[in-house]
């Protein structure tokens, strides 16, 4: 009996508990309350902006170039000659002052010349003392014996002449042979540096012979190419023909890389070159900058050495009421999207000023404290709403 029990409970105790599981799982099912279905709410884009400020502005145009010297030249003997010294100075690099004895070459032919010239000059003072009495005592005698006008050559003026006429040449000679001698001493033209130097003590020159490449350092110049469209931006001082040029170019800043550290100088555009290159269809304007071996106030800062690489910044012309904006608020060739009150986009063609890689600058089209969006939207329609801050303006 017990053990048919048994098998009864094990058959029928499982069945009762997945009847009763079922019955409350019915009951649950039963009691849930009826699900609401919403549909999905599409929040308009969210967008970074900034609001339209109109400003005074002072463009500026950028270039690059090499600095050169204002004046160069050879230095040339004017006399031949075994070179006897040079000045310390007078090597790759060195200055010198305007003036400044440089070479000296061997002067003993040159004041034997001096000599002979100041004998030949006596010479041709004593003939012409003698030619001169003898006019005198031609022309005494003449008025004694003679009868009628004597001729020239009785009045012994062709003599006299000739006689002039060598002491004015022995002048001249002499003269020359002192110039020679001066020459010997060959010294600097201006203040400068000495580039190349092609000649030193011992070596032979002649006349014509290059014995060094110098340089003023008075001014340093840089020769900076500008596009067509830069020369919208500068008032650059161009030249016509009976203009004096005296008209001051705008400012120029320079900045160089010089040992790690970055290095400033200032100038100014004093004329522009008269030829528009013909492979880049450019235009090369001229920066002046003075004393450029001075420090300038900073010991740190090198000389504006010839050869250096800069570059340069020129200060344009001031424009009124424009706007300046990213580069990326541009739509197009000359489209922006302004936000209206009602938080919608509104597709706006402005007038552009200038366009760089960073900035656009807007002339005409906008007004102040409009609100532009500078987010990049794929598909952008006139009226489409968006998200904006309350200001205006996300970061």
């Amino acid at each position: 009996m017990n053990r048919y029990l048994l098998i009864v409970l094990r058959i029928t105790l499982p069945l009762a508990v997945i009847a009763i599981a079922g019955i409350i799982a019915i009951t649950m099912i039963n009691a849930k309350p009826p699900v609401e279905t919403k549909s999905p709410e599409i929040l308009p884009p969210l967008i970074r902006t900034q609001r339209v400020t109109l400003e005074d502005l002072a463009l500026s145009v950028t270039s690059q170039g090499t600095v050169s010297p204002r004046t160069e030249s050879q230095l040339i003997s004017e006399v031949s000659g075994r070179v006897m010294w040079v000045s310390p100075s007078f090597a790759p690099g060195g200055f010198f002052e305007h003036g400044t004895k440089l070479l000296k070459v061997d002067p003993y032919d040159y004041e034997s010349g001096v000599i002979r010239a100041k004998a030949d000059l006596a010479r041709t003072k004593l003939r012409l003392a003698e030619e001169e009495a003898e006019a005198v005592v031609a022309l005494k005698e003449w008025n004694q014996l003679g009868d009628g006008s004597a001729n020239a050559l009785t009045l012994r003026e062709p003599q006299l002449a000739d006689a002039k006429a060598a002491v004015a040449a022995a002048e001249s000679n002499l003269e020359t042979s002192r110039r020679n001698l001066e020459r010997t001493e060959i010294r600097a033209p201006y203040s400068g540096r000495v580039r190349q130097k092609q000649a030193d003590v011992g070596q032979f020159v002649t006349t014509g012979s290059v014995l060094a490449s110098i340089y003023a350092v008075d001014y340093a110049e840089i020769r900076l190419p500008l596009t067509s469209n830069d020369l919208a931006y500068v008032d650059l001082p161009l030249h016509y023909k009976g203009d004096r040029g005296n008209r001051e170019g705008p400012l120029v800043t320079l900045k160089a890389k010089f040992a790690g550290k970055e290095h400033v100088w200032t100038g100014r555009i004093t004329r522009t070159e008269g030829e528009i290159d013909p492979k880049s269809r450019m235009i090369h304007a001229v920066a002046q900058v003075r004393n450029p071996y001075a420090s300038g106030g900073d010991a740190e800062r090198p000389p504006l050495a010839v050869g250096m690489y800069v570059e340069a910044e020129i200060t344009g012309k001031t424009v009124s009421d424009v706007a300046v904006l990213p580069r990326l608020a541009l739509r197009g060739n000359d489209q922006v999207l302004v936000v209206d009150s009602e938080n919608r986009i509104r597709l706006r063609t402005v007038t552009l000023l200038r366009k760089t890689d960073t900035t656009i600058i807007v002339a005409a089209g906008l007004t102040e404290n409009e609100i532009i969006c500078l987010s990049l939207l794929e598909a952008v329609s006139d009226g489409m709403r968006v998200r904006t801050t309350d200001t205006g303006d996300i970061s």
